[in-house]
């Protein structure tokens, strides 16, 4: 028989953390930090793989659950020393979700299950207090109503507020027992005037319909937007977590709070984290109070008047300190807790790996490692590659003027600057639209995730730091200021108001998320210095990588920033890139008018020392690095104008006759351009195209290896191949220019000719075309575009919908496709090398920057990739990741 359900408690464990993958991050966990004799709320977690059958299964159990659930459940009632469901000894739990990858606030909860009318009674006579019991009952009615349900929490919201307006109360805990009481009556009230039904009392009925919510949670649209932003597949399925209550809104004596082992902004190496008295696990992330600080340092660092938990409780603070410390050391990494104190006495409810932001990571795993807790290679295994993109964003010119108009908590860093959107759905469609937005909300929740996403930064009005759009914002590295509550939001005016100014929807601010500012207009920004822990992690990785990491760039400016980067050369420059400037560009389409070959190189001439003089800045640059320049890759038609409007004015300036300029281009119109008169072909229809090219390229190779002092060994790339006669072709064009440029300087250099292999034909016949070419780029934009059979420039429409319905699980252009272009690539790399044992094989297309697609290049033993200058420290830790994987 299966075993579905595992228990943990009084200091045993049926689980470890190994088992995350079948018991879930949380029960995993709660099941190592019982075994590790830490003070845990006894409970049981039913499996990730009971949420694969519940799927496969019409949403149905195995006949055998309810057997081991009870069994479970004794278990935990024993240990607690009550019984579910028992008014004279009263047990009551909490249902929790636990994917085996973090999900923050995506799946749902429900706390204080098995009260009903008649065991709050009870709750309030073995508590001594009434008033915690009845508030306790109507938090598991809102909660359950909403989670299990299905009402929406607003429809009790609304009423708490009526009822605080009536009474003339300002927070929550002004409320008396007997004031609870009459909520209540009002909370069953709107359920059964909702649902038709009374709001359940059967204790055990209550648990199965909150297990049953839970499973169903992992498919609700908030937790599979956050997948499929965050990679997760729909297949690990979520665990459920059944576990004894312990109450943190037990009197002045009981607590709640969220720590991390360290700062997650900063990766400062302090506890940091916000606590609040007599109350429960919500209320610290909803933002409804204002959290207080866990230690004496962080409540003077905030200027607060609010006592530390260290000053409040200092027993269970003490206790707390030192629960911490083990924790990290024993996960040797930052850990993110969540505990109760219930009258004095401190329970642990979770501690998982925390979120942080990339600088904090940094930090992190630099220190960790040069304490002796981590190894070098395991702290270049800790940072998420993509991530590292956080730290290119700008940050504000601290000369720039500021308008402030609020101030709030620096949830996440950095700086963005958008129109002002209220809703997330509006982020999204503004977004679509190509406009940079703001979204800002009295407080996110997790159905906001999709407008977080597309919006460049999130303003709340209320939250600490450790409210969800904080937790959020600084796992997707956006910038966030949290908890402003200077700040009115309308959202049905659609205005925000701040010190007596009103901004309304579309109103341009900026917010800086390392301050917490809030700033009228658009403000200059800066990008930023990179640290020195950035540093360490960028040369442990160089020293663990194999590959070599090259940029793709053409112009000075993205080669410079591909140097500071770390780019070792160049994998690939697009040299049509260069022709179109204003001066330059006319002498091109003047080439493209030509009727006869005399006159094309007449008019090439005039582009020659133009290209010349880009590709020395570009060697001059590299100083002796590689650099791969492609030969003219698009076709002619790209060049010249489209509309009758520009038709005039670039025949005006040509001193052509529109009617000319209209012919040409119609002439030189394709069904399909993409497949069409490019690359290779436009070298044999025009070989005088290929000709000035490659007279840049070796005069400006002789120039620069001048001016530097260093050698330089261009590599000259010929696009688009399909057949090795093609190649032999334009290499012949290739070296004739270099025999007579050599000839003409009286000097020698070594240079390189070889091609993309961007077509399957050219990959299925790699091995022949390797007798031709010295070295190979895989052009995976168009490998993957000829490959499947799709445009890259239209295949969006249709993608994402292949993505939701499971049909593929990445873009293709996006991760590159193992099984289809990866296994051509493969197959190329392999024949080409069988023919040239000393074939130089890289890659050039988008997916040089895509850490999956790099560790796919790592395994088939390419010798670089090439990506954009900004994603050239993304690609050195994916490599080095990749080679310590193998």
């Amino acid at each position: 028989m299966t075993k579905w359900v595992y228990s943990f408690g009084d200091g045993r464990a049926e689980g470890r953390a190994s088992d995350r993958n079948l018991l879930g991050g949380k029960g995993a966990n709660l099941a190592e930090m019982c075994s590790l004799g830490l003070p845990v709320p006894p409970g049981f977690t039913i499996t990730t793989e009971l949420c694969a059958h519940y799927y496969a299964n019409g949403r149905a159990y195995p006949p055998e659950l309810v057997a081991q659930v009870e069994e479970a459940l004794e278990e935990v009632g024993r240990i607690a020393g009550r019984r579910f469901g028992d008014p004279e000894r009263l047990l009551l739990v909490s249902v929790r979700s636990g994917a085996r990858a973090s999900m923050p606030g995506m799946m749902d909860t429900v706390l204080n299950l098995g009260l009903n009318d008649k065991t709050v009674e009870a709750l309030a006579a073995a508590s001594g207090d009434a008033r915690f019991a009845y508030d306790s009952y109507r938090r598991f009615i809102q909660m359950y109503s909403n989670v299990v349900l299905g009402l929406d929490h607003e429809v009790f919201e609304e009423i708490l507020a009526d009822e605080k307006g009536r009474l003339g109360y300002d927070v929550d805990t002004e409320f008396s027992a007997a004031d609870w009481l009459h909520v209540i009556a009002l909370y069953k009230g709107r359920v059964e005037s909702e649902l038709g039904e009374p709001f359940p009392q059967d204790p055990r009925r209550q648990l199965w319909g909150a297990i049953g919510a839970v499973f169903s949670s992992w498919m609700n649209p908030r937790a599979v937007t956050y997948r499929r932003l965050h990679d997760i597949p729909e297949e690990w399925g979520t665990a459920v977590n059944v576990q004894a209550m312990v109450f943190g809104n037990m009197g002045g004596t009981s607590a709640t709070g969220v720590a991390f082992t360290r700062n997650p902004s900063t990766g400062e190496k302090a506890l940091y984290g916000e606590f609040l008295v007599n109350a429960q696990g919500e209320d610290v992330v909803a933002g409804i109070r204002t959290p207080q600080s866990l230690t004496e340092a962080a409540r003077l660092e905030a200027g607060s008047d609010k006592p530390s938990l260290e000053k409040v409780m200092p027993q269970a603070f003490a206790a707390f300190v030192e629960i911490a410390g083990k924790l990290e050391a024993h996960y040797r990494d930052m850990q993110d807790l969540e505990f109760t104190i219930e009258r004095g006495k401190l329970w642990m409810l979770q501690t998982r790996a925390g979120k942080r932001t990339t600088k904090a990571a940094l930090k992190i795993a630099v220190e960790m490692a040069n304490e002796g807790l981590i190894s070098r290679e395991e702290a270049v295994c800790r940072i998420d590659p993509a991530s590292l993109d956080q730290l290119l964003h700008p940050t504000i010119d601290p000369d720039a003027a500021r308008d402030m108009i609020a101030a709030g908590l620096p949830a996440s860093p950095g700086a963005a600057t958008g129109g002002i959107v209220f809703s997330p759905d509006e982020a999204e469609e503004m977004k679509g639209r190509g406009e940079k937005v703001i979204l800002v909300r009295v407080e996110t929740s997790p159905e906001d995730i999709h407008g977080m996403h597309a919006a460049e930064g999130i303003l709340t009005t209320r939250g600490g730091m450790t409210s969800h759009a904080a937790v959020v914002a600084r796992g997707m590295g956006k910038p966030c200021v949290s908890g402003a509550g200077t700040l009115r939001v309308d959202y049905r005016a659609g205005t925000m108001t701040a010190l007596g100014r009103t901004f309304r929807r579309g109103d341009v601010v900026t917010i800086d998320g390392s301050t917490g500012q809030v700033l009228a207009g658009a403000v200059p920004m800066r990008q930023p210095a990179l640290s020195g822990d950035f540093s360490a992690i960028m040369e442990w990785a160089d020293a663990a990588r194999r590959m070599k990491v090259r940029a793709n760039a053409e112009t000075p400016a993205d080669a410079r920033t591909a140097r500071s980067f770390g780019a070792e050369g160049i994998g690939l420059c697009r040299t049509e890139h260069m022709f179109f400037d204003d001066e330059r560009i006319l002498a091109m389409r003047e080439m493209i008018l030509s009727d006869t070959e005399e006159e094309r190189r007449a008019a090439l001439a005039k582009l020659l020392p133009m290209q010349r003089a880009d590709f020395v800045e570009l060697f001059e640059i590299m100083a002796g690095l590689p650099v791969t320049i492609r030969l003219l890759d698009p076709p002619l038609h790209e060049f010249l104008p489209k509309t009758e409007e520009e038709i005039s004015e670039v025949a005006a300036a040509m001193g052509v006759e529109p009617e000319r300029l209209r012919q040409r281009t119609e002439a030189l119109h394709e069904f399909n351009p993409m497949l069409g008169h490019r690359g290779c072909r436009l070298a044999v229809s025009y070989p005088e195209i290929a000709e000035m090219q490659a007279r840049a390229v070796f005069e400006a190779a002789i120039e620069a290896a001048g001016s530097t002092g260093a050698p330089v060994v261009p590599e000259v790339m010929v696009p688009l191949v399909g057949m090795a006669s093609e190649l032999s072709f334009v290499k012949g064009l290739i070296e004739g220019v270099a025999k007579a440029v050599l000839e003409e300087a009286g000097v020698r250099i070594d240079y390189l000719v070889g091609t993309m292999i961007e077509l399957p034909r050219a990959a299925l016949n790699a091995g022949e075309i390797a007798g031709e070419a010295e070295f190979f780029s895989f052009g995976t934009n168009d490998l993957t575009q000829t490959t499947f059979g799709i445009s890259r420039d239209d295949a969006a429409s249709f993608l994402e919908v292949y993505r939701k319905k499971g049909i593929i699980e990445q873009d293709p252009f996006v991760s590159i496709d193992v099984d289809g272009v990866g296994a051509l690539v493969r197959l190329a790399a392999e024949n080409g090398r069988a023919k040239r044992a000393a074939m130089k094989l890289g890659i050039c297309g988008e997916h040089g920057g895509d850490p999956a697609s790099i560790s796919f290049c790592e395994e088939v033993g390419l010798d670089y990739v090439s990506c954009s200058p900004f994603r050239v420290p993304i690609a050195r830790l994916a490599a080095a990741q990749a080679a310590c994987r193998r």
